[in-house]
């Protein structure tokens, strides 16, 4: 039961990865951070990545009878890929972060909440396989999302984009790390 605990909160944390990059940048373009724009961005970003793990957990719901004999296959490759993805999106993203505006309207952050909650939905198909708490899993990430952006306003602010690329390449080795785990308990070469 811990052990479900603590991968539903790495899981979280490693999610909300793309939403702290991304607020990172988003702090490096204000010249000073109002309490107001860090509620609209834990909000925007901490809503959207619960809802879309929903989503991705009613479709893989959906057909999990047809696949339950290789369900830790598809958990593997989709944190994999999706640690993979986060880890790559790393490199690039000094571009993309160039052009990061401050605006905190719905037109600027629905967009970007969107973007960042595209992993979420492949996480949700994931934990559809797990056997996990959704209302936990669904309210840690929500809520891990909503803060970590609101604390990467103040951080991009603070300290720039220093540790931007080190907190998203860090969200994608323990998605990796988690997924590995899965198929190997699966695989019954470890037990927890």
């Amino acid at each position: 039961m811990i052990s479900i605990i603590i991968q539903t909160l790495l899981i979280s944390v490693s999610v909300a990865m793309d939403a702290f990059a991304v607020s990172i940048g988003k702090g490096l373009t204000v010249t000073r951070v109002r309490h107001q724009d860090a509620v609209k961005t834990a909000l925007w970003f901490g809503g959207f990545q619960a809802l879309f793990p929903v989503l991705g957990y009613f479709a893989a719901s959906t057909f999990s009878s047809y696949v339950t004999s290789f369900d830790h296959w598809i958990i593997f490759g989709l944190l994999v890929f999706i640690g993979g993805n986060m880890i790559h999106e790393a490199f690039e993203e000094d571009e993309e972060n160039a052009r990061e505006t401050a605006q905190f309207d719905w037109k600027h952050m629905l967009p970007l909440a969107i973007a960042c909650s595209i992993d979420a939905f492949a996480v949700g198909v994931s934990l559809a396989f797990m056997k996990t708490n959704m209302v936990f899993a669904i309210s840690s990430i929500g809520i891990v999302t909503g803060l970590f952006s609101a604390a990467g306003l103040y951080i991009g602010r603070a300290f720039g984009a220093r540790w931007q690329k080190p907190a998203q390449i860090a969200g994608g080795v323990v998605l990796i790390l988690i997924g590995v785990k899965v198929l190997l308990e699966h695989m019954g070469v470890i037990a927890f």
